[in-house]
């Protein structure tokens, strides 16, 4: 996979520091998980296999646990604290099964399951295509994945007011929706849905804003190894720059753009090719001219 180690490891360790009190700050989260639990309401389908993928703490384990008894369901996120707090929600006779482990590389047989859930965890892969190919490798034919993300327009209040400041990346780059489902398409996906549901926060002070950025453990700039705090003349010219958005009501914004998608698993293989880019066909594949299948 493409991602940096590094930039996986400062991922992981902004989470685990963020668990304990991570649902305190995790209000639109919570409320995109909903959301997004109640669209499989209206989908037939009837897993014996589930993988909440970047479950973090299981804020949705017990609505997908509550719908769907007779399956298993698999809590599984890049941050060992956020499981241990994952599996509390679990009890003596029904615990919650946890595993460890990158959505870009997962640990997890060949489509040997039948739903990947996942709700404001994928804009953490750098790559949407990568991602969607490996959840394609281990979902069954007719398999779905379902998912909720963060597009372009996220933060970008934010982001404006620190172009006032410096010129580094302080904002993470989000895949457009259209992007995203192109890139299902491409990892042999049927059936691909987007949408996309706008968000505003707001907060008294920007204080407020990046208290509940560091709580939620979004943090970590992918790419970037700036380091260091800003300094107090920054931080004023930040607090400046943000004033400017700040509404009638004496309240300041924070726009998160939240993508919807689902699509359905073809059983589809993906062609292998060479360096060159030449298509690989293994040769117990190609039938002599008049043999049966």
């Amino acid at each position: 996979m493409s991602r940096d180690i590094s930039d996986r490891d400062r991922i992981r360790r902004a989470f685990d520091a963020a668990a304990a009190d991570y649902e305190q700050a995790a209000v639109l989260q919570r409320e995109v998980g909903e959301r997004l639990l109640q669209r499989l309401d209206l989908i037939r389908l009837q897993p014996s296999m589930v993988v909440d993928l970047g479950a973090g703490t299981g804020l949705q384990l017990d609505g997908l646990r509550t719908r769907y008894r007779k399956a298993r369901v698999v809590a599984l996120d890049l941050s060992a604290n956020m499981l241990r707090q994952a599996r509390r929600r679990g009890s003596w006779l029904r615990p919650v099964p946890v595993l460890q482990a990158s959505a870009e590389q997962l640990p997890i047989a060949d489509q040997s399951v039948d739903l990947l859930f996942s709700s404001m965890s994928i804009q953490w892969c750098d790559d949407p295509l990568a991602l969607f190919r490996e959840c394609h490798r281990v979902l069954r034919p007719g398999g779905l994945l379902m998912f909720s993300t963060v597009g372009p327009d996220t933060l970008r209040e934010l982001r404006q007011s620190w172009m006032a400041v410096d010129e580094a990346p302080h904002i993470n780059s989000f895949p457009d929706m259209h992007d995203l489902g192109d890139a299902l398409v491409q990892a042999r996906f049927g059936d691909p849905v987007m949408d996309m549901e706008p968000f505003t926060l707001t907060y008294p002070e920007l204080r407020g804003l990046v208290r509940d950025l560091r709580g939620i453990g979004a943090t970590t700039i992918r790419g970037s190894r700036r380091a260091g705090l800003l300094g107090r003349r920054g931080w004023q010219r930040l607090q400046a720059a943000y004033e400017e958005f700040r509404q009638p009501d004496g309240l300041l914004p924070a726009t998160w753009e939240v993508v919807y998608g689902h699509a359905w698993a073809t059983g589809l293989k993906r062609q292998q090719t060479t360096d060159d880019g030449a298509v690989v066909i293994p040769l117990d594949s190609i039938r002599r001219r008049g043999e049966m299948p």
